[in-house]
C-alpha cells in the first residue's frame, strides 16, 4: 500500500497481517526502512557537528561521558523491543562513537582552515 508520496506505508506488523508474504517482500520493507534509517543517521550527525561547533566556541571537550550515558539511557527507557536493552545499548554506542568521530574530525578541520586564514 503507497501513501500520498508513493512510499510504502505498511509497517512489519501490517505486512504480517498481509498474508502470502515472501523474503522478497520482507527484504523490501527492510530496504525502505533502512532509507529513514539512513537519511535519521545523517540528520543526527548534523546536528552533532553542529554541537561541535558550540562547544568549540565554549572551549568545551567533544567528549561527554554524563552525555552519552544521558542518551543511551533515554533510548534505553524508549526501547519497547523485541530489541533488547544491551542491543540497545551496543547500538547507541555506536552511533554515538562515530558521531563524536565526525564533530571531533569536523570541527579540526574548520580550525585548521580558520588558522590557515589567519595566516594569510
Amino acid at each position: 500500500m503507497l501513501n500520498s508520496k508513493g512510499r510504502n506505508k505498511l509497517s512489519c506488523s501490517r505486512l504480517a497481517l498481509e498474508g502470502d508474504l515472501d523474503i522478497e517482500d520482507w527484504r523490501k520493507e527492510i530496504d525502505l526502512i533502512d532509507e529513514q534509517l539512513i537519511r535519521l543517521l545523517n540528520r543526527r550527525a548534523r546536528c552533532a557537528i553542529e554541537i561541535g561547533r558550540i562547544k568549540r566556541q565554549a572551549g568545551l571537550a567533544i567528549y561527554s561521558p554524563a552525555r552519552e550515558v544521558e542518551v543511551i539511557a533515554h533510548v534505553v527507557k524508549l526501547n519497547g523491543g523485541p530489541l533488547d536493552r544491551e542491543a540497545v545499548r551496543r547500538l547507541f554506542e555506536r552511533i554515538i562513537d562515530e558521531s563524536r568521530r565526525i564533530e571531533r574530525v569536523t570541527v579540526e578541520k574548520e580550525a585548521e582552515q580558520t588558522e590557515g586564514d589567519d595566516s594569510k
